[in-house]
């Protein structure tokens, strides 16, 4: 939301804008153009790490991007009542039952509910995966070590799927060191952008404050 009100704000009358920093007129107006071109010109890419976060956070967003494609989203898979009483195997013999799934393939992430009637989820780093932990899961029964489902990361939903492509594009490891120092960098700017536009304000209904108090021992009549 900030970054487009800043950008309707920013919005020129006239084309092309001017994209000048004055630096030498005094600590507010050059505060002023940082926060005011830098806003304008980091702000697309600021915005791409703000979507992919935003898309991550809120998993409605590629249920919604499945079914806008016909596609029915992908879900874990459930536990029939009944089934998981007991006590759960021991973790590293449900991973290892995984592994047989996927053998010699790394581990990325293991998934332990909290609730022994839900499947405990480990993903698998494939050659092709572009997700730096790997989306490509097996769904196993806690109690009894059965492999409820498999699926890798090609045969997952389009809105799901499609995390394996933007997760590592918002974290920069898509594009390597590069990419990942330029993440940084606007991680940076953002920070920047909040603090200027913070202070900017603060100066501005201060400065309006004492204009205000000049004008009313101006006006006020002498006894």
């Amino acid at each position: 939301m900030l970054l487009v009100t800043g950008l309707v704000l920013w919005w020129p009358t006239r084309w092309p804008p001017s994209l000048r920093i004055v630096l030498n007129r005094g600590l507010l107006r050059g505060l002023f153009d940082l926060h005011r071109t830098g806003g304008a010109v980091l702000g697309l890419l600021i915005a791409v790490s703000v979507a992919t976060g935003a898309y991550m956070a809120w998993r409605p967003l590629g249920d919604f991007i499945s079914a806008a494609m016909g596609q029915k989203p992908v879900k874990a898979p459930t536990i029939a009542k009944g089934t998981a009483q007991g006590p759960r195997l021991p973790l590293d013999e449900l991973v290892a039952r995984a592994q047989q799934v996927h053998p010699g393939q790394p581990i990325g992430y293991v998934a332990v509910p909290g609730k022994a009637d839900r499947p405990v989820r480990v993903r698998f780093k494939l050659p092709d995966d572009p997700h730096p932990n790997g989306i490509s899961s097996v769904w196993l029964h806690p109690v009894t070590g059965e492999v409820l489902a498999a699926r890798k990361w090609q045969e997952l939903d389009a809105g799901n799927g499609s995390v394996a492509v933007i997760f590592p594009l918002h974290t920069g490891e898509l594009g390597g060191v590069v990419h990942e120092i330029v993440t940084a960098l606007l991680g940076l700017a953002l920070g920047g952008l909040g603090f200027s536009g913070i202070w900017l304000w603060w100066r501005r209904r201060r400065t309006a404050a004492e204009a205000a108090r000049r004008s009313a021992a101006v006006a006020r009549p002498s006894s």
